[in-house]
């Protein structure tokens, strides 16, 4: 009988370990002794984005509809990492956007949010790539997307100022040419 292969070694619970010496602990103590391989898990989990083709998540479940008012989906929970820091960034996205014959199920918007969100991020860039997929997959008349959040690399570190949020925003097509469709979509954003 052959002999069992051993585990192969997972790199990033290595350097997790690693790090932990690094910074004065004993990551054989029993507290933690499994911590590097979930911190490894746990980091594969929220950059599992990087997998995913966006398009691919909304191309499925486009639909052909003669619908030309503005959709909007908003308050969609997300949780991101900052790509300076590794700490957390969450809050809320809403999407919108003016159908020219198709439209998106449902579900597929807040997916799309946990793709771009699931990927070491700064929340303008994320914003931005809200916005340029759903237009890339549904060729709208325009697409809104507004994102509100807390940053803990400011909250924890740095100035160490607990609250207050950042508000970005991207204005495709007709939401950035014409006035009342961007007062329209900011108005449905922010009726509560």
């Amino acid at each position: 009988m052959a002999a069992p292969k051993p585990k192969p070694a997972d790199p990033i619970a290595e350097l997790v370990d690693s790090l932990l010496v690094e910074l004065g602990e004993d990551p054989h103590r029993q507290g933690l002794k499994a911590t590097p391989e979930r911190v490894s898990r746990a980091l594969r989990e929220l950059t599992d984005g990087y997998g995913v083709n966006p398009e691919d998540v909304v191309a499925d479940a486009t639909f052909d509809q003669d619908y030309d008012e503005m959709v909007v989906v908003k308050d969609i929970a997300f949780y991101s990492l900052c790509e300076h820091h590794m700490l957390p960034f969450f809050g809320h996205v809403h999407v919108g956007y003016l159908p020219k014959g198709k439209v998106v199920g449902l579900s597929k918007i807040p997916r799309l949010v946990e793709v771009f969100s699931h990927r070491l991020q700064i929340q303008e860039k994320l914003t931005k790539e809200i916005a340029e997929a759903l237009s890339a997959v549904l060729a709208p008349k325009g697409v809104g997307v507004v994102v509100e959040a807390r940053h803990l690399c400011m909250e924890m570190r740095g100035v160490e100022r607990p609250g207050g949020q950042m508000i970005t925003s991207c204005m495709l097509g007709t939401f950035r040419r014409d006035p009342r469709t961007r007062a329209e979509f900011l108005d449905l954003v922010k009726g509560k």
